[in-house]
């Protein structure tokens, strides 16, 4: 029987991101946490901007966490699937990116956070390092 994966938790963002190869943690102009490999951010805490907010209210968000994909069909299938908290902006329309507001990061796994986070390093890493990764961590049945 499968191990059940329990919610995830905007820690586990944090150490998932620090727990991946050659990752250093920058400061964004606001404090906010950058997760990078080679230089290149692949996880972001990002600062309230005025493309993403509550319709009902105005307010921007001011949990968004942006994670890169790896491609257009990746993006499109996390922002299409009514599962998944996952959300993009016209300002993010040609980033390879997702956006996700920290308050709604409980609506994923522990498991389904791992893979974007992994994920968005592999597609940030240099391919040396995403081969170096993938070769240690060949994908389970």
């Amino acid at each position: 029987m499968a191990t059940v994966s329990r919610r995830a938790k905007i820690a586990d963002v944090h150490e998932l991101a620090t727990g991946m190869p050659h990752v250093t943690r920058v400061d964004g102009p606001a404090d906010n946490p950058v997760y990078q490999v080679g230089g290149k951010s692949f996880v972001f805490f990002r600062t309230p901007r005025p493309d993403a907010f509550d319709p009902d209210t105005g307010e921007r968000y001011a949990d968004v966490i942006v994670f890169w994909v790896p491609s257009d069909s990746d993006k499109q299938a996390l922002v299409q699937d009514p599962d998944l908290p996952f959300f993009t902006t016209a300002h993010f329309n040609v980033h390879l990116s997702v956006l996700v507001r920290g308050s709604r990061i409980g609506e994923l796994t522990l498991a389904e956070l791992s893979e974007v986070v992994q994920d968005a390093w592999l597609s940030r890493a240099s391919r040396k390092r995403a081969a170096d990764w993938l070769a240690a961590h060949p994908p389970s049945d």
